[in-house]
């Protein structure tokens, strides 16, 4: 089956979140989300060290959602399902439809973080890849020095098949930096 084909739901539920692909019109409450995290983001995330506007946020939302469509990209954004408060940003990324296996990424919007909540999103992502894609591999990459992002696919059990040495550059671009790579296997 072609991958333009597959057909997502709406949202995908967990206990105490939705997950949904990217909207747009998302930008704002992405924009206002971003701007509240930059320092904890900065170390990670190369688009973290850019100076964006409300407007570059949309129109990065507005070329996601145009990905997801062509399932080139699947950015999905995490909200609290009793309040509808944005949580963060998760995803499938680096996808290959002939194994099928997917990469998950994923960040916080810190005023939020130490709730479990990227760690509930990732256990329910994971859960869809395998029983409604029919995965065979899904993998979690960070930062060796990530240790945060490295507690996630730990606790769901993922296995860590190895450390890529100076596979990377870090977010500000002022040194080499090793990849953790994690997965889970079907």
């Amino acid at each position: 089956m072609k991958p333009i084909l597959i057909d997502f739901p709406e949202e995908i539920y967990s206990e105490r979140l939705f997950i949904r692909k990217v909207m747009p019109g998302d930008g704002k409450m992405l924009f206002e989300a971003m701007k509240a995290s930059l320092n904890e983001l900065k170390p990670w995330m190369p688009w973290a060290n850019r100076e964006q506007t409300e407007q570059d946020v949309e129109a990065n939302v507005r070329d996601a959602y145009a990905k997801f469509l062509t399932r080139e990209d699947l950015r999905l954004h995490i909200f609290n399902r009793e309040t509808g408060q944005f949580i963060g940003a998760t995803g499938l990324h680096r996808m290959n439809w002939e194994v099928p296996k997917f990469e998950i990424g994923y960040w916080i919007d810190t005023r939020l973080s130490g709730n479990g909540y990227i760690t509930e999103s990732t256990k329910a992502l994971t859960e869809f890849c395998f029983n409604e894609l029919n995965a065979k591999r899904v993998e979690i990459r960070c930062d060796s020095k990530n240790t945060k992002s490295r507690k996630i696919p730990e606790k769901l059990g993922f296995t860590l098949e190895g450390i890529l040495k100076n596979d990377g550059i870090s977010a500000d671009k002022q040194e080499l930096r090793d990849t953790c790579i994690y997965a889970k296997l079907q």
